[in-house]
């Protein structure tokens, strides 16, 4: 699909990656402008196309008393002020069939989790909202069977189509990235890889999802060099502090020398 589908996306004639980012979860208005306004400076100065991420409900939790959110229609609006306030398109995750329309009266892109992305009912209804659909590859699944993914967008009568690599599950606590999927699901979609993502250890005793934010450059390189059409980041001006994957996330303070670094990089590989 072409980029200049998605509403108010900026910079898509830049030869740049494209960018997913933000927190998590929505914790508030305050902490969702703050990271926006941060963001957006940053991929404007480096001509980089941006949509603001924030999940307006987590529903796939370890345990039932961990964050899920503040409230369906406020962290919509929340989300729906940021790309009102910034003039950037915005991306939220969507669980459930009846998420589907709710969330698409407030965003431009819908989100299907790794672990629902087998749902059909759930991305048809996605992709019936008419907005962009980005299926996120689950840890479970190879490469070549995220067509079938993107198929049932496409028989749902849109065009409008990303996946996004989060990683494979590598034993009971760890995920890897396979980079020689890359090109096999471009062939298939636009393709993002989903660096924070990636570096989560799940399934710890205690509870709380694991991560190892000191090779989120590392990934985000390898991403960059073997021509991934966009990246997915996690960024919080605290993380120690975030309700939602905190130990995975990157510090707000370090993303514009993480991207400057790799816009260098995807210069360099576009001369070949």
């Amino acid at each position: 699909m072409d980029l200049k589908q998605v509403p108010k996306l900026k910079h898509t004639d830049s030869n740049n990656f494209f960018l997913l980012a933000g927190p998590c979860a929505i914790e508030g208005e305050e902490m969702a402008l703050r990271i926006a306004e941060k963001v957006v400076r940053i991929t404007d100065d480096l001509k980089i196309p941006y949509i603001f991420k924030g999940s307006f409900k987590k529903a796939n939790r370890s345990r039932i008393d961990s964050f899920t959110g503040i409230g369906d229609e406020k962290a919509l609006k929340i989300l729906e002020k940021v790309s009102k306030t910034f003039d950037v398109p915005t991306v939220t995750d969507i669980h459930e069939v009846s998420d589907a329309q709710k969330a698409a009266q407030y965003v431009d892109v819908l989100q299907i989790p790794a672990f629902l992305v087998r749902q059909t009912d759930l991305v048809v209804a996605a992709a019936q909202t008419g907005k962009v659909v980005n299926l996120k590859k689950g840890q479970f699944m190879s490469p070549e069977a995220m067509q079938h993914a993107v198929q049932k967008v496409k028989d749902s009568g849109s065009d409008k189509a990303w996946i996004t690599d989060r990683g494979t599950m590598f034993g009971y606590q760890d995920m890897i990235v396979d980079f020689r999927g890359i090109p096999t699901m471009r062939q298939f979609a636009p393709t993002v890889l989903d660096v924070t993502h990636s570096l989560q250890q799940p399934n710890q005793s205690s509870g709380v999802t694991g991560g190892r934010p000191d090779m989120i450059e590392t990934i985000a390189r390898a991403g960059v060099v073997n021509h991934v059409d966009g990246l997915f980041i996690e960024t919080h001006f605290d993380p120690a502090n975030a309700k939602s994957d905190g130990a995975n996330m990157l510090d707000l303070q370090h993303l514009e020398g993480l991207l400057t670094r790799l816009v260098t990089i995807r210069k360099t590989i576009s001369s070949f």
